[in-house]
């Protein structure tokens, strides 16, 4: 179902911070609302598996390029896999540093867990990347 009569005020963006309260995405549904710390892993873990330049429905600015690490030297990869984790999610005015990167090297996979510091505190991410 659709939600109708226009963008409750709580929705609003505000120019000094990104929005914290939002529709919570499940794997089948959306499900309540989350906010604060919640809401932005959920927007974190939307950006780092949004393919860059892929949809046109989002800017140019939204998301991260990882299609063309595909193929590379595993240094390569890390290195810029951690440049463009960094890059993509500092653009977050609610995300004040990106930090502590661990990789990991399994066959063609690498796992890269780090900390993200945000105005609500610390999260932990984890995002896997087929090299």
């Amino acid at each position: 179902m659709i939600p109708s009569g226009g963008i409750p005020p709580e929705f609003t963006m505000n120019d000094d911070i990104d929005t914290s309260k939002t529709y919570q995405i499940c794997p089948d549904k959306v499900q309540g609302y989350i906010n604060d710390k919640e809401a932005l892993r959920q927007a974190i873990k939307k950006i780092l598996s949004t393919e860059q330049y892929e949809y046109p429905i989002y800017s140019f600015e939204y998301g991260i390029e990882l299609d063309n690490l595909i193929g590379n030297d595993p240094a390569y990869v890390q290195i810029e896999l951690k440049r463009r984790i960094k890059e993509c999610l500092m653009s977050d005015n609610r995300i004040t540093d990106v930090y502590n990167f661990d990789f990991i090297l399994s066959g063609d996979e690498i796992t890269c867990s780090f900390i993200v510091n945000s105005i609500f505190g610390e999260i932990q991410v984890t995002k896997e990347v087929t090299r």
